[in-house]
């Protein structure tokens, strides 16, 4: 059934046959997030594409070793050298340590991933744990003659990497356009070149994540995390390295620098960029300020939702579009996924109950095999769907009785759904994806339909028993002649 698998490559431009490095075994690395805040719906876009491709590959036969990172250090306000570490800034406000800032999001950056049935990687590395390894990476471009040292902080150096390489060959950018409109910011002074980016920061006496280092006390540059993890984990050059199409200059551009500088090969064979998910035509992301949180998007609780999605909707949302490919955000996309999946979801419900027949009227065989080919050309999850809504028609039709299908066929259309509804496209039952807002809502109806059965009864010692010990809890009960209602107590 599986053909050669085809995966777009950003940095030649063009599908090409997928060869892995050393099979079975593949090395598949992926930017995580910056956890300083809750993950939104343009974080979801990420972690569940490269799921798709995690679930697949292995589902192939390949031995996948999967790795995402968690940035906790070195990732400035402005993405550039300058401004303060988006977790340091954080932790001051909240007058937290950075790393309770770090475990508080993580912690939740983990929930919303299992809400989303996003399997977890097979390593998940923080950069603040492989300050070591950023070190010694450092050293070694240093030795190599690519970065250069000034007044405590290091630099990688541009120009004289271009001039042997491409610093450009991923994203496109011309190195005379990048010089041309490179900002001035305050501390550039110290780079021989505004183009130049940071491996090694000197902190300020006010900057409270640093490390001592041959340099300085100090900290790493962003784009250093993945070049030296990936490396630890991966080796010097593996199989493909995703992320977000805004991931690709100046972050994965100067990945792919560093490793070159340092280890003289390319650090992926394949790279692989998901496009953005759009509000109105722009970019959902917190520089923006236009995000809904992952959160808000399970509760309903935004101003820009006209209710609470569940996260199985939020998933087939995503997969309803080809990862190349960006995804605008509105309610009514959102509402039509929802009745999709639904559709979807009851159709695979019927089928342990259909009845096989002497013949089949439909070919559920190529129904299969049109479902490998789309997830071989590239992923290609909106084809897979359309198919899978073909067998939806066809189960539809034989519990009608207007066709039918063999005990055979039955069986492939089964093993085609849980195959592709279940194990790659990662999608459950509603109620098994049912939000934990959505639970709690109905466990406390029950609650309250219980204390108004007991006030019906006089057996207000049990009402008021429930009463009592949903307050000791910090829950409110509030009785008017509409009813009764609840709040979480603040």
């Amino acid at each position: 059934m599986q053909n050669s698998l085809l995966v777009y490559n950003t940095l030649s431009r063009n599908k090409e046959q997928f060869n892995p490095l050393n099979p079975p075994f593949v090395g598949l690395y992926v930017c995580g997030p910056t956890v300083y805040g809750d993950a939104h719906l343009g974080h979801a876009r990420p972690a569940v594409t490269f799921d798709l491709v995690y679930r697949y590959l292995q589902h192939i036969g390949y031995k996948v070793r999967y790795v995402r990172n968690i940035t906790d250090v070195g990732h400035l306000e402005n993405d550039a050298d300058e401004g303060e570490d988006k977790i340091g800034k954080k932790a001051k406000l909240e007058q937290l340590e950075p790393m309770e800032v770090v475990h508080y999001y993580t912690r939740r950056y983990h929930q919303d991933m299992d809400a989303l049935n996003v399997l977890s990687p097979n390593i998940e590395p923080h950069a603040s744990g492989h300050i070591i390894e950023q070190i010694n990476l450092i050293r070694q471009i240093l030795e190599n003659g690519y970065a250069y040292e000034k007044n405590g902080s290091v630099y990688f150096n541009v120009l004289k990497y271009n001039n042997e390489y491409n610093y450009g060959k991923l994203s496109g950018r011309v190195i005379e356009d990048l010089i041309a409109n490179t900002r001035t910011l305050e501390g550039q002074d110290e780079k021989e070149n505004p183009v130049d980016f940071a491996l090694w920061k000197k902190a300020q006496p006010e900057h409270i994540m640093r490390w001592p280092s041959p340099w300085s006390d100090g900290f790493p540059g962003w784009h250093l995390e993945c070049s030296a993890m990936s490396a630890r984990y991966l080796g010097n050059t593996f199989d493909i390295h995703g992320g977000g199409m805004d991931l690709m200059f100046p972050h994965h551009e100067s990945e792919i620098a560093q490793s070159v500088a340092a280890h003289k090969t390319e650090p992926a064979k394949v790279w692989m960029h998901n496009n953005m998910i759009t509000i109105n035509g722009q970019k959902m992301g917190k520089s923006l300020g236009n995000f809904i949180t992952l959160g808000q998007l399970f509760s309903g609780d935004h101003p820009a939702l006209e209710k609470a999605y569940s996260a199985m909707t939020i998933r087939f949302f995503i997969l309803q579009a080809h990862y190349r490919s960006t995804l605008d955000f509105s309610n009514e996309a959102l509402q039509a996924a929802e009745k999709g999946l639904d559709r979807l979801l009851k159709a695979y419900g019927l089928l342990d109950h259909l009845k096989a027949a002497d013949k089949s009227t439909s070919d559920v065989k190529k129904l299969l095999q049109n479902c490998y080919d789309a997830m071989n050309d590239d992923f290609n999850s909106p084809i897979v769907i359309a198919n899978l809504f073909e067998g939806v028609r066809i189960i539809n039709c034989v519990q009608n009785k207007t066709e039918t299908l063999t005990a055979d066929d039955l069986d492939t259309l089964k093993q085609t759904f849980a195959i592709f509804v279940t194990q790659i496209l990662g999608l459950k039952q509603e109620n098994e994806g049912q939000s934990t807002n959505e639970k709690v809502e109905g466990l406390m109806n029950l609650v309250i339909d219980l204390r108004k059965n007991a006030r019906t009864a006089k057996d207000f010692a049990t009402s008021d028993k429930i009463r009592d010990e949903l307050s000791n809890i910090g829950i409110t009960l509030k009785d008017s002649r509409e009813g009764t209602t609840w709040e979480i107590n603040k």
